[in-house]
């Protein structure tokens, strides 16, 4: 585990970084449906135009930033304001460190700040690793999507989970 991390609200000045790797999780097929790569105008936009209840944190040292969350509208139905979906992206080469565990634990804290009753994600079916990470948080499944999307021509099972904060 990697110490000396810092863990704070997204800014401007970490755009680059959080839209490099985002497109390393589109790149790796193992983390997101996303096919289309995220350059740092649109990286940008999607940053500033946030509702400030729904934060991206990321993760650094005083080098570079190493991993990011967002917190995300689960839908736009208001009877679903109390949910947040999550989102954790880590630069490849500092998986399995502690920074996602480290993101999604002040995630967490940041969702209760903001009101949120309950998180919930979609991850890929065969994703041991993070599907390990959310159960040491609390999360649990509640279903599985089979044949939810397709990538690199073969179709992809995924998992719902949720934690009741």
């Amino acid at each position: 585990m990697d110490t000396g991390i810092i863990y704070r609200k997204a800014s401007l000045d970490d755009v680059p970084y959080i839209a490099d790797i985002w497109n390393q999780g589109i790149d790796s097929g193992n983390a997101t449906f996303e096919i289309k790569k995220r350059d740092p105008v649109w990286t940008s936009d999607w940053l500033v135009k946030r509702d400030p209840r729904y934060v991206v944190l990321v993760a650094g040292n005083r080098n570079n930033i190493l991993g990011w969350l967002s917190l995300n509208p689960f839908s736009s139905r208001e009877a679903y304001r109390f949910v947040a979906d999550i989102s954790i992206y880590v630069e490849n080469s500092y998986h399995g460190r502690g920074i996602g565990s480290g993101l999604l634990d002040h995630g967490i804290i940041e969702a209760k700040i903001n009101g949120f009753h309950k998180l919930v994600l979609t991850m890929f079916r065969d994703n041991e690793i993070a599907r390990k990470l959310y159960i040491s948080r609390g999360f649990s499944t509640v279903g599985i999507m089979h044949e939810q999307g397709i990538l690199n021509n073969k179709w992809i099972d995924t998992e719902i989970m949720e934690k009741i904060l």
